[in-house]
């Protein structure tokens, strides 16, 4: 789970989060759209739009522009064609990245990660070079008493729990997000992010030189318009952390 609460509680303290609300709104907007296009409008049968609905609403992404965003996708109204494609690479201090794109346009985004990963110290690797360290998992970013977040998660289907400071991460199947996330929020669990995300199986810990040079790549990467998440694989000790602050 490396990098997953660190880089989310990173941007959050300083302010990143409202500060590119309008980018991340559009992100959203296009997972939706992506989404409902690959398995239509209905959001109960179509676990990939349940999840990207999920996550524009825990966003405060309004009703409107969801729906609108799910009728174009549908073709309810002029939509757009978006292809995934994965990137693979590493930071500076040997940390993997696994970048993942929705793009109307191959060629921009390619030449957009590529010149990314080159300004900012970092390097491309080949398909398959980095993707075998990663694992397609449920995931929870909770606020809650040890006790009730164990016992609910565990109950509604998690394989596993573990603590993020005064946070506790939650991971499980992909397809047991919804009953996870069901289960902790009915005993009053608050959560703050979930996600179908790319887990790291094995982490690497960077030091404050690197930490940097780390952090600047996947801001840079994560600024690019085609770009849906960067999953990475570096744990920042705490006092490296900390200093970076």
């Amino acid at each position: 789970m490396a990098g997953h609460s660190k880089w989310a509680n990173i941007k959050h303290r300083k302010g990143r989060q409202d500060a590119k609300r309008g980018k991340l709104f559009a992100k959203l907007i296009k997972g939706i759209e992506a989404a409902a296009r690959a398995g239509g409008s209905d959001v109960e049968g179509n676990p990939a739009l349940a999840t990207a609905v999920q996550k524009a609403k825990d966003a405060s992404v309004p009703k409107d522009n969801i729906e609108r965003a799910i009728a174009r996708g549908a073709g309810d109204a002029d939509g757009v064609d978006y292809e995934e494609i994965w990137y693979e690479g590493y930071a500076p201090g040997g940390v993997a990245l696994y970048v993942e794109i929705l793009t109307d346009n191959r060629n921009r985004a390619a030449a957009d990660v590529r010149s990314t990963f080159s300004k900012n110290g970092g390097s491309l690797g080949e398909p398959g070079s980095v993707a075998y360290l990663f694992e397609q998992k449920g995931y929870l970013l909770v606020r809650g008493d040890e006790d009730t977040v164990m016992m609910a998660a565990l109950e509604g289907g998690a394989d596993d729990v573990q603590a993020a400071d005064d946070q506790w991460e939650i991971t499980c199947a992909a397809g047991d997000l919804a009953a996870v996330r069901s289960a902790v929020e009915a005993e009053g669990v608050t959560v703050e992010q979930g996600e179908v995300s790319q887990i790291a199986s094995v982490s690497v810990s960077v030091n404050e030189a690197n930490a940097r040079k780390v952090l600047r790549l996947v801001d840079a990467l994560e600024d690019l318009d085609d770009v849906q998440a960067v999953h990475s694989n570096f744990d920042i000790p705490d006092d490296v952390l900390a200093s970076l602050e």
